[in-house]
């Protein structure tokens, strides 16, 4: 397997798994769930000083990883990385084949964990099946992390994951470990420190250029294709400061605030579902070949 450190991706991390445990710790499973039937993630509504401080248990490699992110997450760098990828003209792949490409970032020198991209996606899916939901939900849950294959294309680590967050405006303080912003050029331009910045209230989260990661390139690469629950979901399950800390609600449109519901939703199934028990790809493979042949009958372009 093709350890993330060997394909271009040096980072402060020792595999991209390592930001998801860090998220657990910010935002721990609901005491009162044994499982995601039924239940919300933890309170959004919560007041900060209820809860643990969590950056004081954050690794340092994870405390790097954030001031690398914050540091080079630019008007500029967004830009940028949209015009380099966004044209979506490296590769042909059908979504299984995405998959079994994604499953190279398993790290073989990471000591706590042996399991494979691809059995993270599953569980995600399965959990999602067993609670009954549409198939165009399933689906979310088996893709939305591919965007990670920016790691096999070259990509930083702090350029494919972590916390995202609007660029071109004020950054907030609701995002993890924001005093790194000090470091950001974009915190010394006046034009985009304002509230809004260069966009206009209630423009939109269509029209805001998001920190570039897994979640936006994904989503142009299957955006002809899915349901718009399910491409929220997918543009956004990162967006923690915004749909866990309520952030950046003065950006949103009434078309955001009815489809964050969808996010917050989809969220504890992407976050609680690892577990020690391995699911049987082989046995899993026809009925999930099947059902992305429904949404995606042709290769799609990455």
């Amino acid at each position: 397997m093709v350890s993330p450190k060997k394909n271009g991706s040096q980072g402060p991390l020792r595999d991209l798994d390592e930001w998801e445990d860090d998220l657990l710790r910010r935002y721990p499973e609901p005491a009162e769930s044994s499982s995601t039937s039924g239940f919300e993630a933890t309170n959004p509504d919560k007041k900060p000083a209820e809860f643990r401080d969590y950056r004081a248990e954050a690794r340092p490699s994870v405390k790097e990883f954030y001031r690398l992110n914050h540091r080079n997450q630019t008007v500029e760098f967004v830009r940028g990385k949209r015009e380099e990828f966004l044209s979506l003209s490296r590769r042909k792949m059908g979504v299984w084949e995405a998959i079994e490409y994604l499953n190279q970032l398993v790290d073989d020198s990471d000591p706590d964990t042996d399991l494979p991209q691809i059995e993270h996606l599953l569980q995600t899916s399965e959990r999602i099946r067993a609670d009954g939901h549409p198939r165009w939900f399933v689906l979310t849950g088996l893709i939305h992390d591919l965007g990670k294959i920016l790691c096999l294309m070259g990509e930083p680590q702090w350029a494919v994951v972590g916390d995202t967050f609007p660029v071109g405006c004020a950054f907030s303080d609701k995002i993890v470990f924001s005093e790194f912003f000090s470091e950001n050029p974009d915190a010394h331009n006046p034009a985009y420190q304002t509230k809004c910045g260069i966009y206009e209230e209630g423009c939109g989260l269509d029209r805001v250029l998001m920190s570039w990661g897994h979640d936006e390139y994904l989503y142009h690469v299957v955006k002809e294709h899915l349901p718009l629950e399910a491409l929220y979901m997918i543009r956004f399950h990162s967006f923690y400061p915004g749909h866990r800390e309520r952030a950046y609600e003065h950006l949103m449109d009434d078309q955001d605030r009815e489809y964050f519901h969808w996010v917050r939703k989809f969220n504890p199934y992407d976050l609680y579902t690892k577990s020690g028990e391995r699911p049987d790809v082989k046995q899993l493979r026809p009925y999930y070949e099947e059902l992305i042949g429904e949404f995606f009958p042709e290769p799609l372009a990455w």
